[in-house]
């Protein structure tokens, strides 16, 4: 009897990374051509509160950093971009693959006057949409509980909540908890 393959995914399945395109965004590959705006979207001080992030990025670094995304086939890095004007909003990233159980950890932040304008429920769709057409059954995501706006778009997107992470980040004198939300291949919502 020969043994089943199981759900198994190619640990190098994120290789051919495509552009994803929506109504209202681009997900390009991301590289140094967005620097720049990269290095801006870090130092937002919403995106850092948002993210956890205390960190303090180096601007060689970062371009080191960019320059060797497309060398990473475990997983998928993305420059969010406003279709009418190619302007760079953030970064969406398919990452920690589990290829044995064919899973994924996603994120992605956007900075700017352009968050909240329905970006960031497109974004996660189509990276969503890919994740799933290339095989994977699960995407794993962890968002701050005091973030109802990105905890919105990720409902919107099928994410469901699996859990709670109870006093995971100390910020603004405070301690603040962690949501686990996933989605599955078989019980996506479509979006709005």
């Amino acid at each position: 009897m020969i043994a089943s393959a199981g759900p198994a995914v190619p640990a190098d399945v994120f290789r051919l990374q495509p552009a994803l395109h929506g109504i209202d965004v681009t997900l390009v590959p991301l590289t140094e051509a967005v620097l720049d705006d990269y290095l801006l979207g870090l130092a937002d001080p919403e995106v850092t509160r948002l993210t956890g992030s205390s960190a303090e990025f180096a601007p060689e670094a970062v371009r080191r950093w960019l320059a060797t995304r497309a060398d990473q086939h475990d997983r998928a890095d993305w420059a969010v971009l406003r279709r009418t004007d190619s302007a760079f909003l953030g970064e969406a990233v398919l990452n920690e693959l589990d290829p044995e159980n064919a899973s994924v950890n996603f994120r992605i932040w956007l900075s700017g006057p352009s968050v909240g304008r329905g970006y960031g429920t497109q974004a996660t769709a189509l990276v969503r949409d890919h994740a799933f057409a290339v095989g994977l059954h699960r995407i794993a995501l962890t968002v701050f509980a005091f973030n109802p706006r990105a905890r919105r778009v990720y409902e919107k997107c099928g994410f469901v909540v699996e859990g709670r992470r109870r006093d995971v980040l100390w910020a603004d004198g405070a301690w603040h908890d962690e949501l686990v939300m996933s989605v599955l291949v078989g019980d996506r919502k479509q979006e709005h």
